[in-house]
């Protein structure tokens, strides 16, 4: 007797957190045995894959995914596959793409009643590779397919100096190294001059009007992590600091939900003695001011 030929779309994402990948349990309705799988599922009819991945990861781990415009596709074929109790001739089609979750996201959990996913968590990479963990076969593919986003990111700071203080501002938990002190300053939006982003940037973080005046330095970070919108990145930062100065008024952070959440005059003192966590670029900004 031929076996019944059965094809299934389904939809998947790669989310990867640092050294932790998101993964979902199977249920006992799929396999006895305890094997994780990506989080994703069935594409249904007349559904864009896209959909369906975001909708098959809030079902399966309560959180809400974004995930990259391209994908890759995994093919298996078996010929002598049991489905509800009967022999089947099955094509799957898995459709695998890079996904990202807020870095604030809360713990995943399985939304979906008497699905196939019985468990949600975020995994070591490192027993998943070894195979600590026993795990589908899609996730080694994925995974040996899968590769960090690359990112270069220019922008423009301000140095702001008054009565042997410095402007700085403390990231939030929405950046990468939350409760660390920063020169004011940001991203060059496409268009914009340096000098008109340190005037915007000011005005956004620490609610003061600025002037900017000479170029101090320019100085480049690169390292692995994870960027605010919790999408992991192989990034390169390049910084360019001005001296500037500002109108005036106390400092006070503007923009609502960004990875600035304090503006405040900080001892230079406080800065060079380490008494608090500051980034690379404040010791630079100032060694240029020869401070």
């Amino acid at each position: 007797m031929v076996a019944q030929q059965v094809q299934r779309v389904a939809a998947y994402a790669v989310v990867v957190r640092g050294e932790m990948i998101l993964l979902a349990r199977l249920s006992r309705r799929v396999t006895r045995n305890e094997l994780w799988s990506l989080p994703g599922g069935g594409v249904e009819h007349g559904e864009d894959p896209k959909v369906a991945v975001v909708r098959e990861v809030a079902e399966e781990t309560g959180l809400r995914v974004t995930v990259g415009d391209t994908a890759r596709i995994f093919s298996l074929h078996l010929s002598d596959a049991w489905r509800r109790g009967r022999r089947v001739d099955a094509h799957s089609i898995r459709i695998v793409y890079e996904g990202w979750v807020p870095a604030d996201a809360p713990e995943p959990r399985v939304v979906e009643v008497d699905g196939s996913t019985a468990e949600a968590a975020w995994k070591p990479l490192a027993d998943v590779l070894d195979g600590t963990i026993p795990t589908a076969a899609l996730v080694t593919e994925a995974l040996e397919a899968y590769g960090i986003r690359r990112r270069q990111r220019t922008a423009a700071y301000a140095c702001v100096v008054r009565d042997d203080h410095v402007l700085l501002t403390r990231t939030s938990a929405l950046a990468p190294d939350p409760g660390t002190w920063h020169l004011p300053g940001g991203g060059i939006d496409h268009g914009e001059t340096p000098t008109d982003t340190v005037v915007r940037e000011l005005a956004e973080e620490c609610g003061l009007e600025g002037t900017v005046g000479d170029l101090l330095t320019v100085v480049d970070h690169h390292f692995v992590g994870t960027a605010p919108n919790g999408r992991e990145e192989d990034f390169h930062a390049i910084g360019i600091v001005y001296r500037a100065t500002v109108g005036p008024g106390e400092p006070r952070v503007v923009e609502t939900d960004g990875t600035t959440d304090l503006a405040a005059w900080i001892p230079i003192a406080d800065v060079t003695s380490g008494s608090i966590k500051v980034y690379g670029l404040v010791h630079a900004a100032l060694a240029a001011m020869r401070l």
